[in-house]
């Protein structure tokens, strides 16, 4: 069933209904199809037009290289152009009434395909009523749950904002009368760090972010921004679904939801210091085969202070610095607690005796006049020796790639 919503597009101000872009669905081709598409508005009648069956894969220009559209042609998807055009499939096969193909972000290599259905990436219910700001780029895990919100669940109008233009999504959204956020935590450092007090005009009730590891920091400066607004982070991915939501504020999840077993909740687990999760909401790999199960998603998780900590991918978490075990999501948590800090990248180098060293990239809040040798000195204060970036580079932007997550 889809709900009577209204979705707006912040770059033309256009608005249509949902039951007005089932209309302009052109009927489902009989082979799979990839909607290729310049704008995220664009891909909205194919979506709607799922009720009528066909398998759909959404995937913004910008993210199709060469390389994946032979990939998705060879895996019997026709693909449809900005323009119109199409790349007919060069293995057809019949197309799966229902199937909802997401590409994953392609932070551990290229894009993956996972299979989902509008039911398993229809997570959220019982929402109040928002508008809410839809910034992700088409066909992400994360686009998908903010257009399925709009799609079925009633009193959830989108306004939606392509990644390109991020940096001006403040005014739309108070013309639009946003009320609700979601984007990734650096999305929300970038916005913090050039909107500053424009901010307080935005009425906001819900702030929601994920993506990426959410840290301590970011949490308490949007509940400062938005005193009035219910700050949320969220643990999706493609292949476990949403997993994770916390409202109280803080980082990380209570200790006492681990290894709990809960009808139609998501079981979680921290097996050798990675975060381990049990599904409902599980999709399917490329061939088909469910990823149901205990799923290792390859997250470095740690427990402290009665909170399971996740901090990032493990396999550039764990550093060894001269036989010393080095956190980057620590160190980088450390330094984004700076007051002058506004974002910080943390990784390893190869280095003569200890094998790796710690390095890092930040950016300063504009006019705070923080250099890299007092952040080098605040750090050694609070970090063991062998745990200090040895150097800080300083950059003037925040970095972030089409999928709102940091370019490093």
């Amino acid at each position: 069933m889809i709900a009577d919503n209204l979705v707006v597009d912040a770059r033309t101000g256009r608005r249509a209904t949902w039951g007005e872009l089932v209309q302009q669905h052109v009927a489902s081709r009989p082979a799979p199809t990839a909607h290729v598409v310049e704008h995220s508005v664009d891909a909205l009648p194919a979506v709607a037009g799922l009720k009528d069956g066909g398998e759909l894969l959404v995937v913004a220009a910008g993210r199709l290289d060469g390389a994946l559209a032979t990939e998705l042609r060879g895996a019997g998807f026709d693909l449809v152009e900005p323009s119109g055009g199409v790349q007919e499939t060069t293995n057809p096969r019949a197309a799966e009434d229902g199937r909802v193909w997401l590409l994953t972000s392609g932070s551990t290599g290229r894009p993956k395909r996972v299979g989902h259905t509008l039911a398993s990436l229809s997570t959220v219910t019982g929402v109040a009523p928002h508008t809410w700001l839809c910034p992700y780029s088409p066909g992400t895990y994360a686009w998908w749950q903010v257009i399925t919100l709009g799609l079925g669940v009633p009193g959830q109008d989108l306004v939606l904002v392509d990644p390109a233009d991020l940096d001006d999504w403040v005014a739309p959204a108070l013309e639009h009368g946003v009320t609700a956020v979601s984007g990734t935590p650096t999305f929300w450092r970038r916005t913090l760090m050039r909107h500053g007090a424009e901010l307080q005009k935005l009425p906001l009730e819900q702030v929601t972010l994920g993506g990426e590891p959410v840290d301590q920091a970011v949490l308490t400066q949007l509940g400062e921004a938005f005193p009035d607004a219910r700050v949320s982070w969220i643990y999706a991915s493609s292949e476990v679904g949403a997993s994770i939501v916390v409202h109280d504020g803080r980082a990380g999840f209570p200790i006492e939801w681990l290894d709990r077993d809960l009808p139609g909740r998501p079981r979680l687990s921290v097996v050798d210091g990675e975060l381990v999760i049990t599904s409902p909401h599980h999709g399917t790999d490329a061939s088909g085969a469910e990823l149901a199960g205990a799923v290792r998603t390859g997250d470095a998780a740690h427990i402290e202070d009665g909170r399971v900590l996740v901090t990032g991918r493990l396999d550039r978490d764990e550093l060894n610095v001269g036989g010393s075990k080095v956190s980057a999501g620590a160190v980088r948590d450390l330094l984004q607690s700076h007051p002058a800090v506004a974002w910080a990248a943390v990784r390893g180098r190869k280095a003569p005796l200890v094998g790796t060293m710690v390095v890092a990239d930040v950016v300063a809040d504009q006019d705070s006049g923080v250099t890299a040798d007092d952040l080098t000195r605040w750090a050694a204060e609070r970090l063991p020796e062998y745990a200090v970036p040895r150097r800080i580079k300083m950059l003037a932007e925040i970095p972030a790639k089409e999928t709102l997550k940091s370019d490093v």
